[in-house]
């Protein structure tokens, strides 16, 4: 029987080096190595070096001049890392109706084109940090006015940060609102620091 049970310390405690540390550690090296950009969190930093977020979560901005992320039912205040969640409100949900019809009576009091059902739902996460293209295009000419510049300058940037489907199959496409809103902030600078407002 001792025999038996050392031979069981044995193999939990060389499986517990091998897989609980060891490999983690090899995992992590080659992600580090083979992807830093991705292994760091996605940055996103100004033109000062500043890291202002992350190209994987969407922050709440909602000055005229940048483009507007999803709605978020992440945390209490939306948009908070740390309470990733949908607001797990069914279709029928009565709360849920109100929410979407006071989104779309603002958006519609901003411009009468039709509205984007990502303007006005959240994602599974709440921090979803793309929106789709015809979200983005309805909101070029709100920023292109806000920034003094071409409708179509905004719309280029709009464009050049847009995400295609994984292998050109796979998803829809998506524009990232952070990098757009970092774009327009370089190209028709407002003010010297990008902050989420």
């Amino acid at each position: 029987m001792l025999t038996q049970a050392r031979a069981a310390i044995v193999s939990t405690l060389f499986f517990t080096l091998l897989l609980g540390v060891g490999y983690p550690l090899v995992v992590t090296g080659i992600g580090q190595l083979a992807f830093p950009r991705q292994a760091e969190g996605s940055l996103i930093r100004n033109a000062s070096g500043q890291v202002i977020g992350s190209a994987l979560l969407a922050q709440n901005f909602v000055k005229p001049e940048y483009l507007h992320p999803r709605p978020s039912a992440a945390g209490a205040d939306g948009y908070d890392a740390s309470g990733s969640s949908g607001s797990n409100l069914g279709p029928l949900n009565e709360d849920l109706a109100k929410r979407v019809a006071a989104s779309a009576k603002a958006l519609r009091s901003e411009s009468p084109a039709q509205i984007p059902a990502d303007a006005v739902t959240t994602s599974g996460s709440g921090l979803d940090p793309h929106i789709s293209p015809a979200n983005a295009l309805r909101q070029a000419s709100r920023v292109a006015a806000a920034r003094g510049v071409p409708v179509s300058d905004v719309e280029r940037m709009i464009a050049a940060n847009t995400d295609a489907p994984w292998l050109g199959v796979f998803g829809q496409p998506g524009v990232n609102v952070l990098k757009v809103n970092v774009a327009l902030d370089a190209a028709a600078p407002i003010r010297k620091v990008l902050s989420a407002g």
